[in-house]
């Protein structure tokens, strides 16, 4: 169950993202894990997957309770989507 009031959701929409294509890249089988950074105060994880409709996304997210709260996606960038398809071969 993923977490979304309207601040992480105006936050990704800067990014052109809404919250359905961040659950789908999250959801995608061949998603890859990626550069994982910490917060002071949370852990943090990057996933690059893809949606429904193909577009690669740049995801990052930490758990709440038992909820999954997305911080953050974005289009992926150059280098993140060479890393997604390397680890597709």
């Amino acid at each position: 169950m993923f977490d979304w009031d309207g601040s992480n959701i105006e936050h990704v929409a800067r990014h052109g993202v809404i919250p359905s294509e961040a659950e789908e890249a999250l959801a995608d089988p061949r998603r890859v894990r990626t550069d994982a950074y910490t917060m002071p105060t949370e852990r943090r994880v990057a996933f690059i997957g893809r949606t429904t409709t193909g577009r690669l996304l740049y995801v990052v997210l930490t758990r709440r309770s038992s909820m999954l709260r997305v911080a953050t996606a974005r289009d992926a960038t150059e280098r993140e989507t060479k890393q997604y398809r390397r680890k597709q071969r």
